[in-house]
């Protein structure tokens, strides 16, 4: 439900009839009889409403046409109001009594829901009516409904719906020039892809936006071959021209997938078969990538490129989950193996990390220090001056690591309208074993923060081993 202030409304209240302690201590203490403030807005707002329903005093008649029908809804309504909510109306409706108005079919559905909110600042709003809501709210210009309504977008990213609207929402973005909800499209589908390929908005996704999830790094999956799987599978159902479905195949990091897995790709799969001397270059790169140790490799190619950087994997050789129940009780810790690298010259070698959470960790500009008192007494630290701490460690040296460095990546997942998703995703620095903002603005505390499922707070810790490019020295 959206609400913004009606222009004729000064506050809020609950009861048709409320009081302003603040007025009347203000009173008191003038010495005056008690004041109160009496608040009869929502009554008013009543009586607005029942001028729409029933064409009261109505000065103004607006017939929607919907666009392909026959169809024309006729609202008997008041010109004063429509203008005073929106600059269109104010203009449109000057020296008219009558104005038709075009819209397409969906616009035109929920015009009286439209309309309504112009008498009484607010609605109620429905997944698959967010688009026609703001395109309505454009076209007349009625600025808070379209803030209101975007931001409605934003936060219900990842509410449950049959066929996805995210895309959707994304695409729309993109053509009204949306910026904050572009971004907060393609955020949430970068971190939530897997669930995303599988469900039935992948076959809506444009070429344009393929391109740039293929270009991320941060894009949350299970492997690299599930993602050539997804984009095999997009290009049959889309059927675009050979150079995207170039493009597209030429923005999967092959080197990332297994040389068994590459070898049967070059056998099975139709869309590579077909585009195979377009990608001829990278899957031979690829199968060198695999063949030598990092080291030789990087005396031969730059490793920093992105074909050779990889992705956020969920897949158990990159990383583990660990749920942390009741998280804001005391320190834990665990332990997981990872892979060294990509490179199948490195399959069978393995790291072991250790992971310490503690949820009250102080700074050192906030611990305790003596003082030179008479008392003597420690200054007084409240548990929630501390904030929580992840530590990632290698439990082996780093001599074991020649060539490769590791970008640690942590995975927050949250519940949402009953879904599990990844709202939140952390980076380490390559040189640094903590997260410094880790969880930052979370309350680990109130049972009911969104950082909790079931009071626990569920992790997934992702190692990404990173190759160092050789430094030439000159002779």
């Amino acid at each position: 439900l959206l609400r913004t202030p009606y222009p004729l409304d000064p506050g809020s209240c609950h009861s048709s009839a409320c009081l302003s302690p603040r007025t009347a201590q203000k009173a008191d203490l003038s010495g005056e009889a008690a004041g109160a403030t009496i608040n009869h807005s929502l009554a008013l707002i009543h009586r607005l409403q029942e001028l729409l329903q029933n064409g009261n005093a109505s000065d103004t008649t607006l017939r929607v046409r919907t666009a392909g029908s026959d169809e024309v809804k006729v609202f008997h309504t008041h010109q004063l109001l429509l203008a005073l909510q929106s600059e269109a109306f104010e203009s449109l409706l000057h020296n008219q009594t009558v104005v038709t108005l075009h819209e397409p079919a969906d616009n035109a559905a929920l015009f009286e829901k439209f309309i309504r909110y112009l008498y009484c600042g607010e609605i109620s709003i429905l997944l698959h009516q967010a688009i026609p809501l703001h395109r309505l709210a454009s076209k007349y210009r009625v600025s808070t409904l379209q803030r209101g309504v975007a931001e409605y977008m934003k936060s219900h990213l990842a509410s449950e719906s049959s066929q996805g609207h995210v895309v959707g929402w994304y695409h729309y973005a993109v053509k009204i020039g949306d910026a904050g909800l572009q971004e907060s499209c393609l955020q949430f589908l970068a971190w939530n892809l897997s669930a995303v390929m599988g469900g039935a908005e992948w076959a809506t996704v444009s070429a344009e936006l393929l391109a740039l999830l293929l270009e991320r790094s941060d894009l949350v999956l299970q492997s690299e071959l599930e993602l050539y799987t997804a984009v095999e599978e997009w290009v049959g159902r889309k059927q675009p021209e050979a150079p995207v479905v170039v493009k597209v195949l030429r923005s999967v990091r092959y080197a990332m997938i297994p040389p068994s897995h590459l070898f049967h790709l070059q056998k099975q799969s139709a869309v590579m078969v077909r585009h195979y001397g377009a990608i001829q270059d990278l899957l031979f790169q690829a199968f060198q990538f695999h063949s030598a140790s990092p080291i030789h490799f990087a005396k031969y190619f730059d490793v920093n490129c992105s074909m050779f950087v990889p992705r956020n994997y969920l897949s158990g050789s990159w990383g583990s989950p660990w749920v942390i129940n009741n998280p804001a009780r005391d320190d834990r810790s665990t332990s997981f193996q990872t892979q060294l690298g990509p490179s199948n010259h490195d399959a069978s070698k393995r790291v072991t990390w250790n992971v310490l959470f503690s949820p009250r960790w102080l700074p050192v500009s906030l611990r305790p220090v003596y003082s030179d008192s008479v008392s003597g007494a420690i200054q007084s630290i409240r548990i929630e001056d501390g904030r929580p701490r992840l530590v990632i460690t290698p439990a082996m040296t780093s001599s074991d690591f020649a060539g490769v460095s590791f970008q640690k990546t942590v995975l927050v997942g949250v519940r949402q309208q009953g879904r599990i998703f990844v709202k939140h995703a952390y980076s380490f620095h390559q040189s640094t074993d903590e997260l410094a903002d880790f969880l930052a603005h979370a309350d680990l505390q109130k049972r009911t923060s969104e950082y909790l499922i079931d009071n626990s707070l569920h992790l997934h810790l992702i190692v990404k081993p990173v190759y160092h490019s050789l430094i030439k020295v000159r002779k």
